[in-house]
């Protein structure tokens, strides 16, 4: 397993290739307070005003049609009021609490200009948002988050404004938006720049994940690994981000082939489920520790992990990662060549992002049900299903299925006898996996398209394609990134 050490954010950006300077949401030392927070601090000051203030306690006054002597009697006067009420003095705490029990309203209500309890409100009606999306469709989870959005905004509620944020970002990952998103998490992550990781922990777990799904595998190692080593070097033991931050690292580590340190954080997720009450957490970790199971041969345990997941999404009726769930199911049994009951899980998955219109993952689902229905004897209908998706896919978003999409389709024209269009997808397939840093799917394609040109007798062309796969391959499990993220000061699995 990989060793684990210790490395500071400078030497990860570097490890990264630098790419965290070019982002938008990336660390800008040169720009110490984003927008966002600018424009938050402008609204609470501007909130707490004393003109603004003094307009707050003339309109009520007059709601309750008190002069200003009834509202100032028996502790102050009517021209201490009057001149509160111009905005030409900041009224004392004392005074504020005299003035809103005189008005009948909460304390802080006059203070900031927030109506009582609307955060709690606010929190509600965010726990709602969530359901709609997890049940229903996005647009209307959509909708949903931007009017939630737009009162914290009015109110200056920080937390309550990026859980929004987040709750888009979350709605465009769904339906594929994936520059949509990145703003999104990019924003809330701003927006909580002041706030203990934990509270951002969702936030880069988005962010992560979208850069993932657009093909940024190293990127997104380096925004999970930074906030990891920040959370367990600085002492801010956090189960459940933790959980969250570990269990999105597997796919890029996966992908990326470095399985052993997807092990080694599938180990540590697995170790933290005792201390994290959250069901949703849980699910998303049996189900993506099934993925490092599989890679290791154990099927069975593989399986387990999949039906705990599923029972937990069913529970929680969560319709997007129980379709993530016949998913897995459906490659575990395509990898023990269980094809009809593999198409028939796969099948479900579909239909049920369809229904949920989960663009990105619908894409992602047909390569796996293109495999299967090629290996079925279904070229005609796999070819099909390949052409459509790539069609629909955008420029930035789902590189690895859309190399996945045209090694499916050179491995159809190969086996159709048209080796000029096989050649053709495998080398576009290489071309756009370059761009994701994914070893194990380079080193496969190298291996097909050396395979197609010795077949074609031309040796040294065949031989370069080799030695392209073996540099990818040349340290089995190790990836470009820096050193693996420390490991939590304490022993979770004692």
């Amino acid at each position: 397993m990989t060793g684990t050490s210790t490395t500071t954010s400078g030497e990860r950006e570097r490890a990264a290739g630098n790419e965290a300077a070019d982002r938008p949401g990336g660390e800008h030392p040169e720009h110490p307070e984003p927008p966002e927070q600018q424009e938050h601090r402008e609204h609470r000051e501007q909130q707490d005003a004393p003109a603004a203030i003094g307009r707050r306690v003339k309109r009520l006054r007059k709601e309750r049609e008190l002069t200003q002597r009834q509202l100032a009697e028996p502790a102050y006067t009517a021209a201490y009021v009057s001149t509160l009420e111009a905005g030409r003095v900041r009224p004392s705490e004392a005074a504020l609490r005299h003035i809103a029990e005189r008005l009948g309203v909460d304390h802080e209500e006059l203070a900031t200009g927030r109506p009582t309890h609307i955060a709690t409100a606010l929190r509600m009606q965010l726990a709602d948002a969530q359901r709609v999306l997890a049940v229903e469709d996005a647009t209307d989870a959509r909708a949903a988050y931007e009017q939630i959005r737009g009162r914290a905004e009015e109110y200056g509620l920080t937390q309550e404004h990026a859980a929004a944020l987040v709750g888009l970002g979350e709605c465009a990952l769904e339906t594929g938006e994936l520059p949509e998103a990145l703003i999104r998490f990019e924003a809330a992550d701003r927006m909580l720049a002041d706030e203990p990781l934990p509270a951002r922990a969702r936030a880069v777990r988005g962010r992560s994940v979208a850069h993932y799904l657009a093909g940024e595998l190293r990127y997104s190692c380096y925004l999970l690994e930074s906030a990891i080593d920040e959370l367990n070097t600085s002492g801010l033991h956090d189960p459940g981000a933790l959980l969250q931050l570990y269990t999105a690292s597997i796919a890029p580590y996966m992908d990326m082939g470095a399985h052993a340190r997807a092990a080694q954080a599938a180990e540590l997720a697995l170790a933290l489920v005792p201390q994290v009450s959250d069901p949703a957490l849980v699910a998303a970790m049996h189900r993506t520790v099934a993925r490092t199971l599989i890679a290791e041969g154990r099927a069975e345990a593989a399986q387990a992990s999949l039906a705990r997941a599923t029972e937990l999404y069913q529970q929680l009726q969560i319709r997007t990662e129980l379709a993530h769930c016949h998913w897995m199911r459906g490659y575990v049994c395509a990898q023990h060549d269980d094809l009809v009951r593999a198409e028939a899980e796969l099948r479900t998955a579909h239909s049920m992002l369809v229904s949920k219109r989960a663009a990105l993952y619908v894409s992602q689902v047909e390569v796996e049900l293109a495999d299967v229905l090629r290996r079925r004897g279904k070229p005609a209908e796999a070819a099909e299903l390949l052409e459509s998706l790539l069609v629909g896919l955008q420029a930035g978003r789902g590189a690895l299925h859309a190399g996945g999409a045209h090694r499916l389709l050179g491995l159809i024209a190969q086996e159709a006898g048209d080796t000029e269009s096989a050649e053709r997808h495998y080398a576009t397939a290489l071309s756009v996996l370059e761009q994701t840093g994914a070893a194990g799917d380079l080193a496969d394609i190298c291996r097909l398209l050396g395979d197609l040109m010795r077949g074609e007798g031309r040796t040294e062309a065949a031989l370069n394609a080799y030695r392209t796969g073996l540099g990818h391959r040349a340290e089995p499990g190790t990836t470009t990134l820096g050193p693996a993220p420390a490991r939590p000061p304490f022993a979770p699995w004692a």
